[in-house]
């Protein structure tokens, strides 16, 4: 599109100096760069994971890190977010045809009579960058609607989020629900927002409070490695 960019033409640029531009590129938010560094990978017969993890998610990580210490900010993650998308909306169908592993599936809303979405969005965004499959609900989510997605995409992972004190409880509901149901040991509940805390997770019988975006990414991780640990022990 731009005949200056910077003088710089990506196609020119070898596998390891592409993928480091691929990591300036996500962290700035350039979204047509990113879309075209994918594809000149696909074209040197890269594999769609290799591009998804050596380059996307590692760039991705990058602005996890910088957003956990307060060096990157909500704006600038989103738009990093979107160019992470740019690359993944190419790779997508690509993955699947391979069969590439994931490393697991979430489903995400925010809970009933809350319809707040940004730290949602954003959680959603970064776990995708780190190679998680995401279902997103969306906003106003009722019981129902969580445990009728987490069955029919045979999710491992519940993400709740509320953004009022008066939605919090909700949460209890959903998670009550589950027990009651003898399914909660099947999925890990993370459940995050500005109103709650670790206590608050820890009452409502969730795995873990996540407090942003980049923990609950780390903590997502965490969880499912233990999953395989005990499925394979």
């Amino acid at each position: 599109m731009s005949d200056e960019e910077d003088d710089l033409i990506l196609s020119e640029l070898n596998d390891e100096e592409l993928v480091l531009q691929m990591m300036d590129d996500l962290y700035d938010g350039m979204k047509p760069e990113i879309e075209e560094a994918v594809n000149i990978l696909l074209e040197r017969k890269w594999t769609p994971y290799d591009i998804l993890t050596k380059a996307l998610v590692e760039g991705m990580a990058i602005v996890g890190v910088d957003f956990r210490d307060g060096i990157l900010f909500v704006p600038e993650v989103l738009l990093a977010a979107g160019a992470m998308k740019g690359g993944m909306t190419i790779l997508k169908p690509l993955l699947i045809e391979t069969g590439a592993p994931r490393l697991g599936k979430m489903v995400i809303g925010t809970v009933k009579g809350d319809i707040h979405d940004i730290g949602k969005n954003l959680v959603g965004m970064m776990m995708e960058g780190a190679g998680f499959e995401i279902h997103d609900l969306g906003i106003n989510n009722s019981l129902e609607e969580y445990i009728g997605a987490l069955e029919s995409e045979g999710a491992d992972i519940l993400g709740m989020s509320a953004l009022l004190t008066t939605t919090m409880p909700y949460m209890k509901v959903v998670i009550d629900t589950l027990v009651e149901q003898g399914k909660r040991d099947d999925y890990i509940v993370l459940v995050g927002g500005a109103p709650l805390n670790e206590e608050f997770g820890k009452a409502i019988g969730a795995d873990a409070y996540c407090r942003d975006a980049a923990v609950a990414v780390e903590t997502a991780k965490e969880f499912m490695a233990k999953k395989h640990n005990q499925l394979s022990a």
